[in-house]
């Protein structure tokens, strides 16, 4: 798994067919300190996440196992909307202090 920031929204109007209804969003992976790395991922969305939130993406043959994922073509899918990031004693990300 990897973190990631929620950048947008990718919509598609024509598409394989086992991808209707999926929620796609652009991500920009970030590093252990948490900067931006030079490195986009699109993934599907089972949580509800938002642009600007930071999230846990799984990637590869592990985001096929998320439920109702099995049968999609899928490499990328956002299992969870991070609260917060903590490296020893230092707070890299907190969703609470984001919105203030």
């Amino acid at each position: 798994m990897q973190i990631a920031k929620v950048r947008g929204n990718v919509v598609s109007t024509q598409k394989e067919p086992s991808l209707r209804g999926a929620k796609l969003l652009l991500l920009q992976l970030v590093d252990e300190e948490g900067q931006p790395l030079p490195k986009y991922e699109v993934a599907a969305d089972n949580v509800g996440a938002g642009v600007d939130e930071w999230v846990l993406v799984s990637c590869g043959s592990a985001a096929r196992i998320v439920q109702g994922n099995e049968q999609r073509p899928l490499d990328a899918v956002v299992v969870a909307i991070i609260d917060s990031v903590r490296i020893e004693d230092r707070l890299i990300y907190s969703k609470k202090d984001q919105y203030r």
